[in-house]
């Protein structure tokens, strides 16, 4: 009995230690949001929306077929930013790369600090063919109804080149003149991968020496109900983009007729290396982007949520058997695993010679193709299946803890004193990536408040934006401009 009650004892003085110390580490957290300085910028908002709702009506479509790009239109967008942007075209020096693609430097008056750059695309994605009549305004109308815009491009980028040069048009307006060198920069094909936008000025400011303290692109927003156990919205900023991977895994073998198949045909050995991969999956690890988003939302959630990822060296299998339960949140902590296209057989009575399957893999940083490609070999374990790997590793990780994440931060909730803004890892690819060459840091992120809804009608039909969201944004390029001249 003795015995007993000391092993009773034992485990009970552990159990209090156990809640002690996760209590301490619950309460312990602090907010990582600095305090909101509710921004003073009062702009026209009926001749800003003016401006943004004909930008929509220019069809700069990128095609991966570049030559159905209608470079016309493309001079007549450029030209109508001329005549909107006056001050910012007599001011700034102005210069166009590959004939479409813009870079505005702003000269600051100390040439000693790093110049900052803010980045945008003016190219949208096309409209499916037949899906026209499913808008509810015309797709490249511009139409303001209900205190909405719409069109193509309103969310996906147009907002980001008109908010910014409507920001810097206002700041010229007001007399104001930057502390550091500020560029403002366009492509014209991120929605193809920006090889003859992006990467052009990108390689142009090479040849000119030009290194950046940061430069911000589109990317993150800040988005209702995003994070389990946050009832504000947050913004995310994004510090990283993954890789993007396409895995070509092909069989050949004798064909023959279907009368007298093989117990494995080809169709059946590709289909078996796909389930083996969906089965298997990559290894889930809550690190880097993903882990500091957790870092910077952890102090603003609920109790319950707080203890558990205040925790989190205790509750690391619990958190990620959380996230792995939605595709989104799962996208954060591993490598992804999309089988997209299946090719095999011309006639049903004809067994195939050869079959091919394409996976699409969006690559966690910190893994090589290297990695993924040992990693899908492994898993499939069938010598007679090849396969092919092409594609780019993720981006370099910006960091989240100096002054440029900082002021990104600040600017947010200058403008949106209620939401989070936190560092995350972005799915999709922008133009970006092309930015890490010459900035210290490049992130991601586009000032606007959004659900869930929104960000899939972005590529999608019934693209728009609210009135509110669209001045928003231009009050969000202002303060983001005025608080990195602060460092």
């Amino acid at each position: 009995m003795k015995k007993r009650k000391l092993i009773g004892i034992f485990i009970g003085s552990i159990i209090i230690i156990f809640l002690i110390v996760t209590a301490f580490n619950t309460f312990a957290v602090k907010s990582k949001q600095p305090a909101s300085k509710v921004t003073q910028v009062t702009i026209n908002e009926s001749q800003a929306v003016d401006r943004f709702t004909e930008s929509i009506t220019y069809q700069t479509v990128s095609y991966q077929d570049r030559t159905k790009f209608d470079y016309p239109v493309f001079e007549e967008f450029i030209s109508f930013l001329g005549t909107s942007y006056p001050l910012v075209h007599e001011q700034l020096e102005v210069e166009l790369v590959n004939d479409y693609a813009l870079i505005f430097k702003w000269t600051g008056a100390d040439a000693s600090k790093n110049p900052i750059g803010l980045a945008a695309h003016y190219d949208v994605v096309p409209v499916l063919e037949g899906t026209e009549s499913n808008w509810e305004q015309p797709p490249y109308s511009g139409n303001v109804v209900d205190g909405l815009i719409w069109g193509r491009g309103a969310l996906d980028d147009k907002v980001g080149v008109i908010g910014i040069m409507e920001a810097v048009e206002y700041l010229l307006q007001e007399g104001y003149s930057p502390v550091r060198d500020m560029y403002f920069m366009f492509g014209f094909d991120e929605e193809i991968g920006g090889e003859e936008g992006a990467k052009a000025i990108v390689e142009t400011l090479t040849e000119r020496n030009v290194r950046f303290d940061f430069v911000l692109d589109e990317g993150g927003a800040i988005v209702e109900n995003m994070v389990p156990g946050v009832e504000s919205p947050v913004g995310v900023v994004g510090v990283s983009e993954k890789g993007s991977a396409t895995a070509e895994l092909s069989i050949e073998g004798s064909g023959g007729h279907s009368s007298q198949p093989k117990d494995h045909t080809n169709i059946g050995r590709i289909s078996k290396a796909i389930a083996k991969l969906e089965d298997t999956q990559f290894k889930a690890d809550l690190r880097g982007p993903g882990e500091d988003l957790f870092e910077f939302v952890t102090p603003e959630m609920g109790i319950g949520m707080k203890y558990i990822f205040a925790n989190k060296a205790i509750f690391e299998p619990v958190i990620e058997n959380i996230l792995l339960k939605q595709p989104a949140s799962a996208a954060l902590i591993r490598t992804t695993i999309a089988p997209t296209i299946f090719q095999a057989g011309e006639q049903y009575n004809a067994l195939p010679e050869k079959a091919t399957a394409i996976v699409n893999l969006r690559v966690m940083p910190g893994e090589s193709l290297e990695d993924v490609k040992q990693f899908l070999e492994e898993t499939i374990d069938d010598d007679e299946i090849e396969v092919k790997l092409s594609g780019s590793e993720a981006s370099q990780v910006s960091s989240s803890k100096g002054w440029q994440f900082e002021a990104i931060q600040q600017a947010s909730r200058n403008v949106y004193p209620q939401s989070v803004i936190a560092p995350y890892l972005m799915f999709a690819g922008s133009d970006a990536k092309h930015y890490d060459k010459i900035s210290e840091n490049t992130y991601r992120f586009l000032p606007v408040l959004l659900t869930s809804e929104d960000l899939k009608r972005m590529h999608g039909t019934n693209e728009h934006l609210s009135v509110e969201n669209f001045v928003n944004a231009i009050k969000f390029y202002v303060e983001v401009i005025k608080e990195a001249d602060k460092h």
